[in-house]
């Protein structure tokens, strides 16, 4: 199995700054790509950005220039940088990871528990 552990959460006040951080671990044989979905109350979940091995992003067009997603030099690793940040973007973010355990497998996608993100004065 894989475990996914986000961090970085907390209350920010509009247009504040916070950095999210995820790490990927246990059965990895190599990893496909990584991410971040959120969550609002009442509302679906939606995909914010995701990063592939290969170094390709994709962006919600909601955040796109102000949210940037990046590799941690540790392996398996994401960071979301959330600049310019607004109150309907309050939500828990959750972190994702597609992943093979061996050379043969089949991809799973394995999330985290998600972080609470707060935007509010």
């Amino acid at each position: 199995q894989v475990q996914v552990v986000e961090s970085g959460g907390g209350l920010v006040q509009p247009g504040g700054s916070l950095r999210l951080s995820c790490a990927a671990s246990g059965s990895i044989f190599s990893m496909t790509a990584m991410g971040w979905y959120r969550q609002a109350p009442g509302k679906q979940r939606e995909l914010v950005a995701g990063i592939t091995s290969g170094g390709s992003t994709n962006y919600a067009d909601s955040v796109k220039g102000r949210f940037t997603i990046s590799r941690g030099n540790a392996k398996n690793t994401v960071y979301l940088q959330m600049n310019s940040l607004k109150p309907e973007e309050t939500a828990v973010y959750y972190c994702y990871a597609v992943s093979k355990s061996t050379p043969t497998s089949h991809e799973g996608v394995f999330w985290g528990q998600g972080t609470q993100v707060t935007v509010s004065s």
